[in-house]
């Protein structure tokens, strides 16, 4: 099963979220629907980049790697 690396933006807050999962169109309705307290000021969130891994390890691995260096910097 492939697991997607994401990251979403806030235009209300002008911040940045990255996550990984296995469903992102359900993640994402659970990021919008206030599910999320941590992100619950930022919605609506939006997803500005995303990439599939064949594994959870390599998944979080670079949702890790993202998160040290920022969201933004992470895809630009």
């Amino acid at each position: 099963m492939l697991f997607t690396v994401y990251i979403l933006f806030s235009k209300s807050t002008q911040k940045y979220y990255t996550g990984s999962t296995q469903d992102l169109e359900n993640r994402l309705l659970e990021h919008n629907s206030g599910e999320t307290k941590s992100i619950k000021q930022g919605i609506p969130w939006e997803v500005v980049w995303k990439t599939l891994l064949p594994s959870r390890a390599e998944a979080i691995q670079l949702e890790t790697k993202i998160k040290k260096r920022g969201a933004r910097r992470g895809f630009i």
